[in-house]
C-alpha cells in the first residue's frame, strides 16, 4: 500500500515542536523520494546535525512494521544506521535515524563491494535475535512454502535481515551498511547467506558462484544438505507465487533463478 509523501513543514506545529525537542531547531527539511511507503521521509538539518525522519499515521497498516523496526534497532550490529529516537503523538509514529549518505551496493561479479557486503553479513551472523521482542519467526514465515516435514530446519536464534536487495545495502566509504529492517526475523543463521545468493544470481553470478559465496559463511557450510534443499524449494515456491500474482519480467526472472537455485541445492 503506497502513501503520498507529505513535506515535514506541513505537519502540525505540535508535532514539529516535539521533533525539534529531540533534535534542536530544524533549519531545513528535505523530502526524500523513492523507496519507503512512509507518509514522511525527510532529512532534517538541525542544531544537533542531520537526522533522517520517517513517519506514518498510527492507523496505517505499516505501523506495526515500523514499531518492530524501532524495537529491534538497539540490537542491530554497528553496520546498521543508528536509531536516535522513536516518537508517537497526535496520530503519528516517527523514527529518527542517523543519516547514511551512501550508494546502493553493486552485486555484479567482480564488484569491489562484494567483500564489504560479506563483512557486514559476517557481523550480523553473530547477533542473537532479542528474545523479548515480537519479531517474525522463520518457521512461520516459510511454513507455507517449505516442503512437508522440512520447516523445522528453518528454526534458530539468529537475527536475520532476509532481504538483501541491493537498495537495502548502502556502501559508505569502505563499509556496507544494512538498512530497512521492516522484516527482522528469528531463525537459522544460514537463511541470510541463502537470501543473498539469490540476489547475486539476479546480478549476474552463475548459480555455482552464488552458492560458493554463501559457502563463505560458516552457518551455510555447516548446514545440513536437507536444510539447504528445503530452503531452495521454499524460495522457489515463494517466487513462483510472487510471479504468478504479478508477471513483471523481473519477478518472472527471479522465479526462474530461484528454481535454478533449488535444483542445485536439491543435489546437495
Amino acid at each position: 500500500m503506497s502513501m503520498s509523501r507529505i513535506p515535514f513543514e506541513q505537519l502540525p506545529t505540535g508535532i514539529r515542536q516535539a521533533v525539534a525537542d529531540k533534535t534542536g531547531a530544524v533549519h531545513q527539511a528535505l523530502t526524500v523520494q523513492g523507496g519507503m511507503n512512509s507518509g514522511i521521509a525527510s532529512v532534517l538539518e538541525t542544531e544537533s546535525g542531520s537526522v533522517f525522519v520517517k513517519g506514518i499515521p498510527t492507523d496505517h497498516p505499516q505501523v506495526a512494521a515500523q514499531r518492530r523496526e524501532a524495537a529491534v534497532a538497539p540490537h542491530l550490529p554497528a553496520s546498521c544506521p543508528r536509531l536516535y529516537w522513536h516518537l508517537e503523538l497526535d496520530g503519528w509514529s516517527f523514527l529518527g535515524y542517523e543519516v547514511v549518505d551512501g550508494r546502493h551496493a553493486d552485486y555484479a561479479p567482480g564488484s569491489p563491494d562484494l567483500p564489504l557486503v560479506e563483512a557486514a553479513l559476517t557481523e550480523l551472523q553473530t547477533v542473537t535475535a532479542p528474545a523479548d521482542i515480537e519479531i517474525k519467526d522463520a518457521v512461520d514465515r516459510w511454513a507455507d512454502y517449505a516442503p512437508p516435514g522440512t520447516v523445522h530446519h528453518f528454526s534458530g536464534n539468529t537475527l536475520l535481515h532476509t532481504d538483501f536487495a541491493p537498495d537495502n545495502v548502502l556502501i559508505v566509504g569502505e563499509r556496507a551498511r544494512l538498512v530497512d529492517w521492516a522484516w527482522p526475523t528469528r531463525g537459522a543463521a544460514w537463511i541470510d547467506p541463502g537470501a543473498l545468493a539469490l540476489r547475486l544470481m539476479d546480478a549476474g553470478h552463475p548459480v555455482e558462484a552464488a552458492v560458493a559465496f554463501a559457502g563463505r559463511f560458516p552457518s551455510w557450510r555447516d548446514a545440513e544438505p536437507e536444510a539447504l534443499a528445503a530452503f531452495g524449494a521454499a524460495t522457489s515456491a515463494l517466487w513462483r507465487e510472487i510471479a504468478e500474482e504479478d508477471g513483471t519480467p523481473w519477478k518472472q526472472g527471479m522465479a526462474e533463478r530461484a528454481a535454478t537455485l533449488a535444483h542445485v541445492l536439491a543435489k546437495g
